[in-house]
């Protein structure tokens, strides 16, 4: 397990990581990280053999995906909600059709 005391230590023993494809597109961030967070973040790459570009790159993606998912689940609810009464009113109809066909 690694421990976050020394950032030299951490930097010499993070493994390599792959640029992206896409780097050559990439913008910069500068993001401010309160400092167990930072250390937290250190670890977890070192662990994961990627830089801690990648890590947090990978972070915000899975949570806009979480995002993304969280608003298409309302979108449907929503959808549901307002289209419950004509949906009720259709399965009512198709129940006496199935009594035609039995």
């Amino acid at each position: 397990m690694y421990v976050c005391v020394s950032m030299r230590r951490i930097h010499k023993n993070r493994g390599t990581s792959t640029v992206p494809a896409t780097a050559a597109k990439a913008k910069r961030v500068v993001i401010d990280f309160p400092e167990t967070l930072y250390c937290e973040a250190e670890v977890a790459a070192v662990e994961l053999h990627i830089n801690r570009s990648s890590l947090i790159r990978e972070a915000v993606a899975q949570f806009l995906d979480e995002l993304r998912r969280r608003k298409l689940e309302i979108e449907l609810e929503e959808g549901y909600r307002a289209n419950a009464a004509s949906a009720r009113l259709i399965a009512e109809e198709m129940a006496g059709a199935e009594a035609d066909f039995a």
